[in-house]
């Protein structure tokens, strides 16, 4: 992922957003996929920007670094072999005069695989995660992409708010932890079957659970998602990171039709969680994944 702002003297929002989406296309292919987020500071004052599209705010126990949040463009180049992305990312820039670099994070997903309609991976604390994902393409649409009647603009029907969260992990202190400790902080086993014994691609019966005797009330996919009949509106597609010298994490990442139900009624019920004090935010940001097409750039016009 690459944040971008355009440049001084790079031209008017629009233009600079025709040689961005220009320069992005180009990339596509070759066992590349590419896509454009975008940042608030993407539209002129008084625009048509979409109604929930703000800088991501700071949630408690958020320590954002500025120099790595928010961005008037996010940049996502994904492919098989890491090699390959830098070097499209490499080509891209000196493409795009009128953009400069915000801020750059590149991620990976261990053991990637897709089982039952959903893409699965292991994250840093050794947990399989993705299960909570929809399994077949008409949820994950009706979770994630914008509709016609939501107050959006009509250019929005169809694209998709995007948030990216850079949390770092204390992996050394959480390895200190059992194993079973671990998974009654994540409310899961490290495989994803559930601590009542129910499978991983099943529901738990939190309401036979009401004390949190098998899953505890404080673990983070009981807060999450409390009525597992009832998921959040939101899609997943997070990735791993390793800066190196101890700062290794996660780069969180979903899509959703509407932010306040989807990742911010998410956020206010993890307030307190168990896992929390493994966990420090120190960037990302919210962006709108316009539709496919190039209407929505004629659109801003």
């Amino acid at each position: 992922m690459v944040a971008l702002d355009r440049a001084p003297g790079g031209g008017g929002s629009v233009g600079a957003l025709r040689e961005l989406v220009s320069g992005v296309r180009a990339l596509d292919g070759a066992g590349l996929a590419v896509g454009v987020g975008l940042g608030a500071g993407a539209f002129e004052v008084g625009g048509t920007r979409p109604r929930q599209l703000v800088d991501m705010p700071s949630f408690p126990g958020d320590l954002l670094d500025p120099v790595r949040s928010h961005g008037d463009v996010l940049v996502q180049v994904a492919g098989d072999r890491a090699v390959d992305v830098r070097a499209a990312v490499g080509r891209l820039l000196p493409a795009v005069p009128g953009w400069r670099e915000r801020w750059r994070i590149e991620g990976f997903r261990a053991e990637n695989r897709e089982e039952g309609g959903r893409g699965l991976a292991r994250n840093p604390f050794h947990f399989t995660e993705g299960f909570g994902n929809p399994a077949g393409d008409r949820e994950t649409t009706d979770r994630a992409l914008v509709r016609a009647g939501q107050g959006e603009p009509e250019w929005a029907v169809g694209g998709s708010y995007q948030v990216v969260r850079i949390i770092r992990l204390a992996a050394e202190l959480w390895d200190k932890d059992s194993v079973s400790e671990q998974e009654r902080i994540i409310g899961r086993r490290r495989d994803g079957r559930w601590l009542d014994g129910a499978p991983a691609d099943e529901e738990p019966n939190f309401a036979a659970d009401p004390g949190g005797r098998l899953t505890p009330l404080d673990s983070h996919v009981r807060l999450a998602a409390p009525d597992r009949r009832d998921a959040p509106p939101l899609v997943r597609r997070s990735y791993s990171y390793d800066r190196g010298d101890g700062d290794t994490g996660l780069v969180f990442s979903c899509f959703q039709r509407d932010l306040a139900k989807g990742f911010e009624a998410v956020q206010k019920r993890l307030a307190g969680e168990a896992m929390a004090k493994y966990l420090l935010t120190t960037g990302g940001g919210y962006y709108f994944v316009p539709p496919p097409g190039d209407t929505w750039i004629d659109a801003l016009l």
